[in-house]
């Protein structure tokens, strides 16, 4: 049991998951929501997922930014598509988001953020990845009161389920 719980942890992660709650960012904003990002680099797509409710103002665009100089904090050019992510929904106050994006698609990302990034859409996927990896990706919301962004999370990794349930049996399987 250990042997196949250390061969399952061994191997190249395939997927890669991210949360975070959306907050308000600026004085006087009122929204929050939350949003998963899921990277899968064996189909090579994004999934980015965002429920949102009690905006001050209607949503004008959203968008994830990349890469900030500290985890958790600071803004970043926007690493995806602009003016807002495609299918997200405009002018209103609260709602549900959930695309999937093609990673080898340069349409998927800023066209300034993949020239930045080596010109492709691998390199941009790389850079994402990384930027989420370290903390340094944020999804944004921006309303109409606030067009700098109303509210925003720093998604961070989720740990697998299935891995730590294999952990635990091969903890269990050495006692």
């Amino acid at each position: 049991m250990a042997l196949v719980a250390g061969l399952a942890l061994s191997g190249p992660a395939l997927a890669m998951d991210y949360a975070a709650d959306l907050a308000p960012e600026a004085e006087g904003a009122t929204g929050s929501g939350t949003t998963q990002v899921a990277i899968d680099l064996e189909l090579l797509t994004m999934r980015i997922q965002a429920d949102f409710s009690g905006l001050s103002g209607t949503v004008s665009a959203a968008h994830i930014h990349c890469c900030t100089l500290e985890p958790g904090t600071g803004t970043a050019g926007v690493a995806t598509q602009t003016p807002t992510l495609s299918g997200f929904p405009s002018g209103v106050m609260q709602g549900t988001y959930d695309m999937v994006f093609d990673l080898m698609d340069t349409a998927t990302f800023n066209a300034s953020f993949v020239a930045s990034n080596g010109g492709t859409a691998a390199g941009a996927t790389a850079a994402l990845v990384a930027g989420l990896d370290a903390g340094l990706a944020y999804l944004n919301i921006h309303t109409s009161t606030f067009g700098g962004g109303e509210i925003r999370g720093f998604p961070t990794s989720v740990p697998e389920p299935a891995a730590a349930a294999l952990i635990l049996l091969a903890g269990a399987a050495l006692l």
